[in-house]
């Protein structure tokens, strides 16, 4: 008789610890103070590789890859320690709706999306280098999606939200000379 209760109550747990699975806003809520400059997050299609880098976390969501895009631009428009470089594949301005059907209008909503930000196009190749060379030495927050055309992948590399690229360069300009 206890056994039979046993299996009921063990279902009843995991179907709650399903159920109860953070949000992605939720997730990156938690995740993103501490995430800093060099760490990287990524909004990928299906087919995107699970990758064996150690500082590479990939997580699934159920949920269309222009929503988790959303999702993560908003997450991080609200923090002060970081901010986006946003880098996406160059091969798919190229990529034929004849080939994927409906990625004009993927590419479309993306562009409408990335509107006013400074967004660079690579090579989908070099993008993957950079991140596993970051998921070396950085943690790397991979979001598999179950989208399914190609070179949809978006590339948030984080950058330190209180200091610019520029401040860096003076600085080691400043160092070199001595301060003057």
């Amino acid at each position: 008789m206890k056994a039979n209760i046993a299996v009921p109550a063990l279902l009843l747990v995991a179907t709650s610890a399903v159920a109860q699975a953070p949000s992605l806003e939720n997730l990156l809520k938690a995740k993103l103070p501490a995430l800093g400059h060099r760490n990287w997050i990524v909004v990928a299609d299906s087919a995107y590789p699970l990758q064996t880098a150690p500082g590479i976390e990939t997580i699934t969501v159920n949920m269309s890859q222009l929503d988790a895009v959303k999702v993560v631009m908003s997450a991080l428009s609200k923090t002060k320690h970081v901010q986006p470089k946003i880098m996406v594949d160059k091969e798919l301005q190229f990529v034929s709706e004849s080939d994927a059907n409906g990625i004009g209008a993927y590419r479309n909503s993306l562009n409408s999306l990335l509107k006013g930000k400074s967004v660079s196009r690579e090579l989908h190749e070099d993008i993957i280098a950079k991140l596993d060379d970051a998921g070396k030495t950085f943690k790397v927050l991979l979001i598999k999606t179950p989208h399914v055309q190609p070179y949809t992948s978006v590339f948030f590399q984080l950058e330190c939200g209180y200091w610019s690229g520029d401040a860096e360069a003076r600085l080691r300009n400043a160092m070199k000379n001595g301060g003057k």
